[in-house]
């Protein structure tokens, strides 16, 4: 009996004191990660400590742990398979700061360029490109720290050798099973590098007005205008036709159409345009110009070409002309508005004079199932006297 409370007591204390130191080093480096999150804007080593100390935190204690178990008297098997699963903890813990470290670099280029700039262009660029291969690496750096981990079990290595000796079906499954992941993975590099679309771009998929809201490796977030997400995988963007309304600049021309009468006086609306125009702080200065694009027998079709800034203030422009433009003719030129005219001949006139209606007949109106009444009750509503 005393030799085991001998040989418990040598298993114990060891494991006890690192457990407690464990915890105490846990607790001060999350509570250092903490502080170091409030000043990471301004300080490099804050945003270092940050990056580390929660990695850390978890690793320490499990090299403490790792250092007693070696000065325990257990077992060789068991001790074996303890530090097995302490070194998945220790590759997994480093899988973990590399990840981190590739997003603290993402979150400091984020940073130096920021979008809500006037002129964002260069901006939207580099947080594409840094967002997307900042994804890429990531899901590289943790599928090759949990493959290595695996490769640390006998039994994974023997399914990889089976899979290596089999490698021409699996591999064909395996291509055709993940061919949209890679697809996608493929294709968020060359949105990266060719960039067809950036973040905060205004484009048009599938019929929708949006901003790109989020690039990520597999799909883009398109934020439509009535608040709505529109979720498309990043394939479709390389493989279907889209339009970009920022690909170069945000300067956009805008169209108001207007069907007014054949007597519009046209220079009268175009220096109201021009008026309006220099009125409204949305135009851009750069367009405003009034043209008579179409006609028939009845209207004549006006184009009011304005320009703006951004596609925002452009829409904003158009239905301010739109209002103006309307309220002026309908104050100052009524007859410009379209409206529909009838020639009427003296003939057609006579016709209708001479043209009478002749009276309904009560009794081409009356069912064929109603009882007969006297035209004078009918007149007085007086019920029919029976007859005598």
């Amino acid at each position: 009996m005393t030799s085991d409370w001998t040989r418990f007591a040598a298993i114990a204390w060891p494991v006890l004191v690192a457990l407690l130191l464990g915890l105490v080093v846990h607790w001060s480096l999350r509570k250092l990660a903490r502080a170091a999150s409030r000043h990471a804007r301004e300080h490099l080593r804050a945003r270092i400590a940050q990056v580390v100390a929660v990695p850390a935190a978890v690793a320490l204690p499990l090299l403490f742990l790792a250092v007693a178990l070696n000065a325990t008297p257990l077992d060789p098997v068991l001790l074996g398979q303890l530090r097995h699963w302490i070194a998945i903890g220790g590759m997994l813990c480093l899988t973990w700061l590399l990840a981190r470290a590739v997003g603290a670099v993402e979150d400091r280029i984020l940073r130096e360029h920021p979008v809500d700039v006037e002129d964002n262009l260069t901006a939207r660029r580099v947080q594409t490109q840094t967002r997307v291969i900042s994804r890429v690496i990531q899901a590289g750096v943790v599928l090759i720290g949990v493959s290595l981990a695996l490769m640390t079990f006998p039994q994974v290595r023997q399914v990889g050798a089976a899979l290596l000796a089999s490698a021409g079906i699996i591999g064909l499954i395996a291509g055709v099973a993940a061919q949209p992941v890679f697809g996608n993975l493929i294709a968020g590099l060359q949105i990266a590098l060719a960039q067809p679309i950036r973040l905060d771009d205004v484009v048009i998929v599938e019929g929708e007005w949006g901003r790109i809201e989020e690039i990520t490796s597999t799909y883009v977030v398109v934020r439509v205008w009535d608040e709505r997400r529109l979720v498309v995988p990043l394939q479709w963007f390389i493989s279907n036709p889209f339009q970009n309304w920022t690909r170069q600049t945000a300067q956009l021309l805008g169209t108001v159409f207007l069907w007014l009468d054949h007597r519009a006086p046209i220079p009268v609306i175009r220096e109201e345009l021009q008026r309006i125009c220099e009125a409204d702080p949305r135009w851009d200065r750069r367009v405003c110009v009034t043209q008579v694009t179409e006609t028939d027998k009845h209207t004549i079709e006006v184009r009011l070409l304005v320009s703006a800034r951004n596609s925002g203030e452009l829409f904003d422009l158009r239905c301010a002309v739109r209002e103006a433009m309307l309220a002026f003719l309908d104050a100052h030129h009524p007859k410009a508005l379209p409206r529909v005219r009838n020639e009427v001949t003296d003939g057609d006139a006579r016709r209708a004079a001479s043209h009478t209606v002749a009276p309904v007949a009560h009794g081409d109106t009356q069912s064929p199932g109603a009882e007969s009444v006297a035209r004078g009750d009918l007149d007085t509503g007086l019920p029919v006297r029976p007859a005598q």
